[in-house]
């Protein structure tokens, strides 16, 4: 029979609980002395509230006694992780052996991979215990992987300082297995067969939901598949892959209701044996240890139905957990499951009622609160900790939610019977496998929502930007007077934000044909096709979620050709990704198999979704509706070695003939590779991909062959590897062309008339910015090839520009009058100005060099014909090479000026040259052009 007054709640522990996590939070965070003082100050104003009567009597002696308790425990621990010998040695570095009890299962680092290195786990962390320090173990996966807690070695390496944020003394960092290995607690091999059990009954399904129903049960995320882990994050059903109170509630809460005809008491033994049993089955984590007390309290109140005691017991599991261990204090897991449970116990019944008011039926009321409720909770410290905000996690959640019961149960059946009857757990794992799979469809679609996550600061100070606008909103909903104004915000933001992300997105630009993906530090680049959803995709980056990420945003469902300009992790890793869910023709590689694991990778993947391997060769093309490929190279035979740079040089590399103009996809190559490209063929392209990220082993050669008016970096933000080189970066930007990077732009699209166009990783939208004008061609009339020549050596003559300023500078305090000379075409000019064949313009002694003012594009015109005589290089003189009168560093800067007032300028022709006698008196040789036609 429903409730017809609302439940009054005991808060009388509140106080003392929130004082021992404050407590907590100050000594882990700032020192034992702020935990000394948070504990007293909470025990001073308990002791107030008591002879002052501000509370219940028993709320103020709870706050009176735990304040002093907390101070005095949580700060002794803080000072012996500060003052151990261990703390000490790491602050030095020292390398030392220890002899360590692991508390917690090896958990794996994923790293991602580049070059020749597979991605993979490749290090394991600890937590471990040695002389009464906590210890965190930085360990190689080989030989620690499957350590079991309990268990006893002796492991030799260096000493760090630690993160912080925990009691945990120092860091070590271990070096090579480990020594005289103990045999684990009974309970724990017991334990580790039934997990090893549901890992191998899982594997009968299918990558993605064999690698989810394990993290689903029992938190095991060894096998999870990348591209899960980054769709349920952006969906908001993260939680779903860590153990948490929800699990336990589930197991303790199915138990319950089997046995409940046995009667109150033998079902809450059985519940609890179940509780037992499942906290040993996923591992004595402190995250297993925070779900064992958050499940039972979310038992007690919402499955048994005593709501009163909800609030004392959540308070209470606080105070013990943390006066047991105070590093949970710290611990985001800890406080995700304190505030998800506060919501569900505080906020979800009353908005439950709520809606059962409305006519809301009552299990439809449950199912759309408890989610809702939940995430408004947590969406705080998710944000703190992602930097992102999921605005799908409610549907998302809801959606999911009735199919993550039976998938939990069934997977603990399965891991119960595995180690007696594999076959039975295979069937019961069939069974669960079309509510998993449910879960996998559920995170793609709603992470596939145009602006499903949009960004927001991370840390401390994202956490309580978040709650102060979410207490804000809900306490403005409160009153009338503002309810009215925040619902006309919150619906006019719905309608402004709905038709720029859904029905008319920013992204992708209408008319794109190339798009350089921002996938971290590696190469995937999108070339559009006449037919819509169909493109090429060169190179699919190291990870599956941003690729995947990439191709979804553009609308791609259709890929003929997949090109994998080598085998390098970060050219590689995203194929399976790519493979998943879209139509895809043939999978393109070059003629070197190596690295020889990445080599079984593709052909393992490609085999999986029936694709065929291709080996293109050079001078072959491919002809798709708006869009040609002509593979350049290598042209050269294999050679069979494994290193980085010999796999880099034998990178495919592609000239594309777009609509947008030509570009040129060269993967990694680098100099060797590089150089066998200059002469074989037209190496010229408006776009180019740069190679290898920008690395320095670039020719600056094959870089003018190309001489590409936008030019395209790849590479990840931050990376240890210094890409982009400073110098290949200012070889192109010399050269005229525009510059775009990855890491700062974010997503960059190439569209046609010169436009480009970048989506920026912020979330602020797109910027269109036009490249840089081509260089060879100009809008101005033209002299011909001579003058082409000479505007060809731009570069020659800005640095005579800065010989000029710098001798202007030198002589400044000279006065001397210039010499009178017959004129400036004059052969004597030359002499007398210093001009030396191959070294530009060079002042006479003790004359001071002035910049003219007379005609520059009249002075310039005779140059190509001074040139075109003498055949010796003359560079630019003092007038006439700037766009604007400017001199020096402004002067240097400018691009040639357009010669368009002199007569040969207009003529467009190259005048022929007369080749006059020596004169016997003079000491030079005049010029003198044959005049043209007018």
């Amino acid at each position: 029979m429903p409730r017809k007054h609302p439940i009054a709640h005991d808060y009388r522990l509140v106080p003392a609980a929130a004082a021992v996590w404050a407590t907590a939070v100050a000594g882990l965070f700032l020192s034992w002395q702020a935990a000394a003082i948070t504990g007293l100050a909470a025990g001073a104003i308990g002791l107030a509230a008591w002879r002052r009567a501000w509370w219940n009597r028993t709320c103020a002696i709870a706050l009176l006694v735990s304040g002093p308790l907390a101070a005095a425990w949580v700060g002794g621990h803080v000072l012996k992780a500060d003052t151990h010998p261990l703390r000490l040695a790491a602050n030095e570095g020292r390398g030392t052996t220890l002899t360590v009890e692991l508390t917690t299962r090896p958990k794996g680092i994923r790293a991602a991979g580049f070059g020749g290195t597979q991605a993979g786990v490749e290090n394991v962390v600890i937590r471990a215990t040695a002389n009464g320090a906590q210890l965190v173990l930085l360990a190689p996966a080989d030989g620690w992987r499957d350590l079991l807690p309990g268990q006893e070695v002796t492991v030799k390496g260096s000493l760090a300082p630690p993160r912080g944020g925990d009691l945990a003394s120092a860091l070590l960092r271990v070096r090579g297995p480990p020594q005289d290995v103990r045999p684990p607690p009974f309970w724990q091999t017991w334990a580790d067969e039934h997990r090893d059990g549901l890992r191998q009954a899982s594997a009968v399904l299918d990558d993605e939901e064999a690698g989810l129903l394990p993290a689903l049960v029992v938190g095991d995320t060894e096998r999870m598949v990348p591209r899960i882990v980054e769709e349920f994050r952006t969906a908001g059903l993260a939680h779903l892959l860590a153990v948490s109170g929800a699990n336990l509630a589930i197991i303790c809460g199915a138990v319950y209701l089997l046995t409940r005809r046995l009667g109150p008491r033998p079902a809450a033994a059985a519940a609890f044996v179940a509780l037992v049993g499942f906290v040993v089955l996923a591992g004595p984590e402190p995250s297993v240890l925070r779900a064992a007390v958050m499940g039972a309290v979310a038992l007690l109140a919402l499955v048994m139905g005593r709501q009163r005691s909800a609030v004392p017991s959540l308070a209470t599991a606080v105070l013990v957990l943390v006066l047991h261990d105070p590093a949970l204090g710290g611990e985001p897991g800890f406080a995700l499951s304190v505030v998800a449970t506060a919501a569900l116990v505080l906020v979800a019944p009353k908005w439950a009622r709520a809606l059962k008011k409305r006519g809301v039926p009552n299990g439809v009321a449950e199912a759309i609160v408890v989610p809702m409720a939940a995430s408004l909770a947590t969406a705080p410290v998710v944000a703190g900790l992602s930097g992102q905000v999921s605005l799908v996690s409610v549907v998302a959640n809801l959606v999911a939610g009735p199919v993550v019961a039976p998938a939990t149960v069934l997977g603990v059946v399965a891991a119960a019977v595995a180690p007696l009857s594999p076959h039975v757990a295979e069937v019961v794992t069939h069974v669960a496998g079309p509510a998993v799979s449910w879960l996998v469809l559920v995170g793609r679609q709603a992470s596939a929502v145009p602006g499903a996550a949009v960004g927001w600061p991370d840390g401390w100070s994202g956490a309580i930007a978040l709650t102060a606008v979410t207490v804000a909103v809900v306490l403005l909903l409160r009153f009338k007077k503002t309810r009215t104004l925040v619902v006309a915000v919150l619906v006019g933001g719905f309608v402004v934000l709905v038709p720029l992300r859904v029905v008319a997105p920013v992204w992708p630009p209408d008319g794109w044909k190339v798009v350089s993906c921002d996938v971290g530090q590696g190469d995937a680049l999108v070339l559009a096709t006449d037919d819509r959803e169909t493109a090429v995709l060169v190179d699919t980056g190291p990870d599956p979620g941003a690729v995947d990420r990439c191709l979804k945003t553009l609308g791609i469902n259709k890929i003929p050709l997949v090109v994998l300009t080598h085998l390098h992790a970060d050219h590689v890793g995203g194929l399976d990704a790519v493979l998943t869910g879209r139509a895809v023709g043939a999978v393109a590689v070059g003629p070197l198999k190596e690295p020889a694991w990445a080599w079984r990778e593709v052909g393992r993947r490609t085999r999986a979704h029936n694709v065929r391997v291709v080996e293109p060769r050079a001078g072959e093309r491919f002809a798709l509706p708006g869009l040609e490929l002509e593979v350049m190279g290598p042209r050269r035979p294999p050679v069979a070695e494994d290193e980085n740079t010999t796999v880099n040089d034998y990178s495919l590399v592609l000239k594309a003939y777009t609509r947008a103009g030509r570009v040129l996809l060269t993967g990694d190559v680098e100099l060797a590779g590089q150089a066998a490209l200059l002469g074989e063929r037209d190496l010229n392209a408006e776009v180019l991909k740069v190679p290898h990220h920008g690395s320095r082993y670039s020719l600056p050669a094959f870089l003018e062959a190309v001489r590409p008016r936008v030019a395209l970096v790849s590479v990840g933000t931050g990376n240890r590897y210094g890409h982009p080189s400073a110098h290949v970066i200012d070889v192109l930007r010399a050269a005229g062309a525009l510059v775009l990077r990855t890491d700062k732009d974010g997503d960059l699209a190439v569209l046609p008339g010169n436009r480009i166009v970048r989506r920026r990783r912020d979330g602020l939208g797109q910027v269109v910015q036009r490249a840089l004008p081509d260089r060879r061609r100009h809008a101005g009339p033209r002299m011909g090839a001579v003058a082409d020549q000479l505007h060809g050596d731009a570069v020659a003559a800005r640095r005579t520009q800065a010989r000029f300023r710098l001798l202007h500078l030198r002589n400044t305090r000279r006065r001397h009058p210039r010499r009178h000379v017959p004129g400036d075409d004059h052969a004597r000019a030359a002499t007398d100005e210093g001009r030396v064949a191959g070294r530009g313009v060079r002042p006479r002694r003790g004359a001071r060099v002035r910049r003219r003012t007379a005609n520059r594009a009249g002075r310039l015109a005779r140059l190509p014909l001074q040139r075109a005589e003498g055949g010796s290089p003359v560079a630019a003189t003092d007038r006439g090479v700037a766009r604007d009168r400017g001199a020096g560093r402004a002067a240097r800067g400018r691009r040639p000026a357009a010669l368009s007032s002199h007569g040969l300028a207009r003529d467009g022709r190259d005048r022929a040259v007369r080749h006059p006698a020596r004169s016997q008196s003079g000491s030079g040789t005049r010029v003198r052009p044959r005049a043209g036609r007018r």
